[in-house]
């Protein structure tokens, strides 16, 4: 059954962006890992604040998902964003 990894992100500084964009993709990949949605959100009902970005990222299943989240490589490209980003990272089992 896929899991979906769904992030949302406010960024304050970009000078990481385009490292974060070199190592990410291919990681994912590594894990069968599918970037469905990378933009914007737009506000049907309820007052949360607005992330600058959501990305929804589809896995094959929810082991190749954690897999990747728990990858030592993932560890060094998430420090890419630390306290450069707003970040929050969701893990969901699809139907």
């Amino acid at each position: 059954m896929a899991a979906y990894a769904i992030g949302s992100m406010t960024i304050h500084n970009t000078d990481w962006l385009q490292e974060y964009g070199e190592k990410m993709p291919a990681l994912m990949r590594e894990y069968g890992g599918k970037v469905l949605t990378r933009a914007a959100a737009r506000r049907l009902e309820g007052e949360a604040t607005l992330p600058g970005l959501v990305v929804t990222v589809e896995f094959p299943t929810l082991e190749q998902a954690q897999a990747w989240y728990d990858d030592p490589a993932h560890a060094a490209i998430r420090k890419l964003r630390q306290g450069k980003a707003d970040f929050d990272l969701l893990l969901v089992d699809g139907l």
